[in-house]
Parts: structure tokens; C-alpha cells; sequence
């Protein structure tokens, strides 16, 4: 494979593991091809025409030197420029062991610029869960736009600099991989059938990432509510969709009745709201569900022979190994 059906792979699965249909994407796909056709040439210049296919501008190629067929990949959450010269470093002192790419998982370059239009997704999932699309839209919104101004300033471009210097090809894959891991992790707490939230807790800690995580330190953790309280609806809102959401959604998913939330992680002030709102809320932990993304997005690169190296904190679990 080289480096664009790496990239392509990465979005169809996160379309295939959306929580919305994929008539659902196609349709705002459309619409935003409408828009950019009624736009003047200099308009077209500077739109972004890569949304036009990819519905997660938060995941992109952000280096690529043109190499021919990807053999090797370095994986991780967080890639910066120590990262890459690592890959150099190792590159240069075993050639043998190339690392043709490296990918992460958080957005980096016009995907961190672009990291609050991803949001949008949370308003459909909340729908989903009985949220009134109109009211989940409205809530989010004022969020959306604080994302937004906050990372404005940001150095975007610093780790996609250091890529070029080095002339190392990198890409990261941020809701795609969010997308894997929700639904993996719906389909598996939904299966065991959990009456009370200690219930909850132990069917994470039977996924070998959290299990990890919880030897490391990190594990699964109640931050709302009780592990003898009953679980009601569950709602898996807080695993996709960019970032943090508005802390001012619990009232609302409440009143739609939904009783428990597994989250990644989870802000004080929203704990604060959630616990306001008589939620449940199940904290399954951030890197580790990262990696559990990022492993199920690699191990389809692994069927595909490409040898992954993990690095940057990814709990690196191989399914294609458990299944030989």
C-alpha cells in the first residue's frame, strides 16, 4: 500500500464504524459540494477540497514524499518532532528496519487547525439517544466555537515542519480511529449486559487496552455516581466527536433518559454538571482508548503486511495474533 490508500483505508473505516449512516455522511458531503460549486475562483483556491470526501478533516496526510509502497509504520498517540527523530535516529542505524511512515492518532497540521468541525458529529449522535437534534445543535454550538478560538493560536504547523526537514512521511488518523473504538466498545459493554455500573467496570477491564492501562495506573474509574447504582440507558456520546463537548448537554441527555455515560475522559466541570443531572459517568480512560482505535485501525494494516512499531505511549494490542 502506499501512503493515499493508507489514508483512504483510515476514512472508510471511520465511515464504516460512524455512529450515524452513511447516508447520513453522504448528505453533508453533498451539501458542502454545493456550497464549494457556487463559489468564485478565488474562493476555490483557498477551500479545502479534501473535505469534499473526507468528513474528518481532523485526520490528514501530512508528509509524503512519495514513496512507492509503505513496509514499515511507526505508530503512536502523540508524534511530535523528538518522535520523528527517533524514526530518523532508528532509520539511519538499521536501515534494514526502515520506517517508511509514521502515523499518530491526535490531529496535527490543518487537522488540528480544523479540529472543531469534527464536533458536529455529537449533535447527531446525541440525536441518537433521544437528544432533540435541535437542541443538541444548539448547546454544542457556543462549544464548538470556544474549541475553535482555542486553537487558534496554536503552532499547527511545528511536528509537520520537523516531517519535512527530515524528510519523514507522516499522517494521523484522529475520528476515524474514535469511530473503531466506540463501537467496539459499545458492541462489547452492550453484550455483556450490564445491570449495575460495577458491571460496566468489569467488562472494560476484559479488554486487553484497559487492562493494561489499569497495571499502568490509568484504568477505568467512576467519576459520577456509584458502582451499586443501576446503569439505565447507556450512551456512548463521550468516545468520538473531537473533543470535549458542552457541559451544559447532561440536563438534556438526562431528560432524554439516559442514565449512564462511557466516556475517554471527562473535565471537572463537566464531572460537575453530569453529577447536577443524576448521571452515571464511567471515565474508560483516554490513551488507552486511543489505542484501542489506533490498534484496530493498524491491525487492518497488519492484514495488508505492513509491520507496525509502536511508540508514544500506544498500548499496542495485535487481534490478528489472538486470532492465528
Amino acid at each position: 500500500m502506499n501512503i493515499q490508500e493508507i489514508y483512504k483505508l483510515a476514512i472508510d473505516l471511520g465511515i464504516k464504524n460512524d455512529f450515524r449512516t452513511k447516508a447520513q455522511i453522504d448528505r453533508i458531503l453533498k451539501r458542502k459540494k454545493e456550497k464549494y460549486d457556487k463559489l468564485d475562483k478565488k474562493e476555490k483556491e483557498l477551500f479545502d477540497v479534501d473535505s469534499l470526501t473526507n468528513p474528518y478533516p481532523d485526520s490528514r496526510v501530512q508528509n509524503n514524499n512519495g514513496v512507492k509502497s509503505v513496509k514499515r509504520v511507526r505508530a503512536g498517540i502523540d508524534i511530535d518532532a523528538g518522535e520523528l527523530m527517533i524514526a530518523q535516529y532508528l532509520n539511519n542505524h538499521n536501515p534494514r528496519k526502515k520506517t517508511d511512515l509514521v502515523i499518530g492518532h491526535h490531529p496535527l497540521g490543518k487537522g488540528l487547525a480544523d479540529l472543531s468541525e469534527v464536533m458536529h458529529l455529537q449533535a447527531d449522535v446525541l440525536a441518537l439517544y433521544g437528544v432533540p437534534i435541535n437542541i443538541a445543535e444548539s448547546v454544542l454550538r457556543p462549544k464548538i466555537s470556544e474549541i475553535s478560538r482555542a486553537i487558534n493560536p496554536a503552532n499547527h504547523y511545528k511536528t509537520v515542519d520537523a516531517a519535512k526537514s527530515l524528510d519523514m512521511n507522516l499522517m494521523n488518523v484522529h475520528t476515524p480511529a474514535d469511530n473503531m473504538v466506540a463501537k467496539f466498545v459499545e458492541k462489547k459493554v452492550i453484550q455483556d449486559k450490564p445491570e449495575y455500573v460495577e458491571d460496566i467496570l468489569k467488562s472494560l477491564l476484559e479488554i486487553p487496552e484497559y487492562r493494561e492501562a489499569e497495571k499502568r495506573g490509568f484504568g477505568p474509574v467512576l467519576f459520577v455516581g456509584s458502582k451499586e447504582n443501576r446503569v439505565g440507558k447507556i450512551a456512548f456520546t463521550e468516545i468520538t466527536g473531537g473533543t470535549e463537548g458542552s457541559p451544559k448537554i447532561y440536563e438534556k441527555m438526562s431528560q432524554a433518559g439516559i442514565g449512564t455515560i462511557i466516556a475517554m475522559h471527562q473535565s471537572e466541570e463537566h464531572r460537575k454538571e453530569a453529577e447536577k443531572a443524576h448521571m452515571n459517568v464511567v471515565i474508560a480512560g483516554h490513551i488507552s482508548s486511543d489505542s484501542i482505535g489506533m490498534n484496530l485501525f493498524l491491525d487492518e494494516l497488519e492484514k495488508r503486511g505492513i509491520e507496525i512499531v509502536p511508540c508514544s505511549g500506544l498500548i499496542r494490542v495485535s487481534r490478528n495474533k489472538k486470532n492465528k
